[in-house]
């Protein structure tokens, strides 16, 4: 995990149904006096073979004390319990070497005589050198044999009689030689993140360039996991997708609880993350991160998720989900590096885009809009719109049952009147005016209808809801999924095109 510019350090993740907890490692004392102290010291002897069993990287050229890299099985400093792979050396036989150099440190040691008390701490973020490879060519010579400088990014081996080929397997023991104390390197539990509304995210906070092999959590009070790297593309998938699937369940068992405090008419169809692409005028495109809502016949925008009734009073903005236009983008249709992304044409003719993280969490949101919309469009029968016809204020009225029906505003009679199956054509100029192309069932000659609105995408939204609703109810497995309709499971409605 890596947090800020920090050096990244090695952690541990256990997921539960609502929780993803992340451990790091950390050396605690678990029997004798009733306190915890982050520093220990530890005396140890020089042995006649092997020394003080023990190697060393790093120092104060890396803004880091010196860290122990190896412990030799069998050795005294592995048989004490109290010294472990990762700990700091703060002090050697009282002298303070926390701002020493790596090289600084080897003579200190080397000059140590036969017994050393170490005071060492357990760094739980030390630095990616650690995990090098012991190499040969910058193994510290004992001090009797040679006066040889050391790398502070090998392994300093402080041994007598030392052999490059000692390759013992490290070990992380806790034998203790002080009467009542006894120390354990654990994994111990570093950050809680609930998973009720958390937001997963591969990419670069605000940018379109996405961490194959990395992702972050950010819980719906802020608290980031920070940026969870894995050792490969697939690892790091698997786990996306467990975490994905875990949030997927607890928002709808949440909208589950609370779609029973709201009348038929007014369940949640769908909660969750999107990323918003926005335009800025210092930058040329950022993301910002949005909740969506689909709640009755609105789709809700909120810059957090709603919790009380109150809270849906004030999104960011709403509309109504019959007069806007929802559309999943291929490959082709991508602003940029992003993938999984839809747009939203607001009844104004504004271009709303969105992404999600995974392919799944699209398909979702294409479902979960599809029924809000055939629901809306079910329940309401039909909608009239005031238009123009000749200089004439007109209504137009779409009906579920009869089609497409204009009347006089005034004297309310009726001019003429289509069936859905009759409308052949239609035509727009992007800013007002349709023209409906309508054949006569009788002579089967095409009748031009031109039609002047204020909100002409809102219009023009509208009939292709309605298309859209009644050809999904000659699908007969679409008609059945109506009384269970949930987030999943959910077919597609065709895509009626009005050009």
């Amino acid at each position: 995990m890596q947090e800020g510019n920090e050096e990244p350090f090695n952690i541990r993740l256990h997921l539960a149904k609502d929780i993803l907890t992340i451990q790091e490692q950390d050396v605690i004392c678990v029997s004798g006096e009733p306190f915890y102290s982050s520093e220990r010291t530890v005396t140890i002897r020089r042995q006649t073979i092997g020394g003080f069993g023990l190697s060393i990287k790093g120092g104060a050229e890396h803004k880091i004390p010196v860290v122990i890299s190896k412990i030799s099985k069998e050795q005294k400093a592995e048989l004490s319990g109290l010294l472990f792979i990762g700990d700091g050396i703060l002090q050697i036989n009282g002298i303070n070497v926390r701002s020493y150099r790596h090289e600084e440190v080897v003579q200190v040691l080397r000059n140590a005589g036969e017994e050393v008390t170490l005071t060492v701490s357990f760094l739980k973020k030390t630095p990616a050198f650690l995990k090098l490879p012991l190499c040969e060519d910058c193994i510290c010579i004992p001090s009797d044999q040679s006066s040889g400088t050391s790398s502070p990014l090998c392994d300093s081996g402080l041994h007598l009689n030392y052999h490059p080929n000692n390759t013992d397997t490290l070990s992380c023991s806790s034998w203790p030689t002080s009467p009542g104390l006894r120390w354990e390197k654990r994994w111990v539990d570093l950050r809680l993140i609930p998973l009720l509304h958390s937001r997963l995210s591969q990419h670069i906070p605000g940018s379109d360039v996405c961490r194959k092999n990395a992702f972050q959590v950010i819980a719906v009070d802020g608290v980031c996991s920070g940026v969870i790297q894995f050792p490969s593309v697939e690892d790091c998938l698997e786990w996306l997708q467990a975490i994905a699937s875990n949030i997927s369940s607890l928002t709808k068992h949440n909208v589950k609880k609370i779609n029973r405090n709201f009348p038929v008419n007014q369940q949640i169809m769908y909660m969750g993350w999107v990323d918003e692409k926005e335009q800025d005028s210092v930058q040329d495109r950022m993301y910002s991160p949005k909740f969506l809502a689909l709640r009755g016949s609105s789709l809700f925008k909120f810059t957090a998720p709603p919790v009380t009734t109150w809270d849906w009073t004030r999104a960011e903005k709403s509309f109504t989900v019959y007069e806007i236009m929802c559309k999943i983008l291929k490959d082709s249709d991508l602003l940029d590096k992003r993938r999984h992304c839809f747009s939203v044409q607001t009844e104004t003719g504004e271009d709303m885009f969105f992404s999600v993280e995974l392919e799944c969490e699209l398909l979702i949101w294409e479902k979960a809009f599809q029924m809000a919309t055939f629901l809306e469009v079910e329940r309401i029968q039909c909608k009239t719109y005031a238009c123009i016809m000749e200089s004439h204020l007109m209504g137009l009225t779409v009906d579920f049952s009869m089609g497409f029906v204009c009347f006089d505003a005034a004297s309310k009679v009726v001019l003429w009147r289509y069936k859905f199956s009759q409308l052949k054509g239609s035509s727009d100029d992007g800013k007002s005016k349709i023209k409906f192309l309508f054949q006569n069932q009788e002579s089967k000659s095409i009748e031009a209808k031109e039609l002047e609105f204020s909100n002409l995408f809102a219009v023009l939204h509208c009939i292709h809801a309605f298309f859209a609703a009644k050809v999904a109810c000659l699908d007969p497995v679409f008609v059945e999924s109506q009384g269970t309709a949930t987030n999943s499971g959910i077919p597609s409605l065709s895509n009626v095109s009005l050009k």
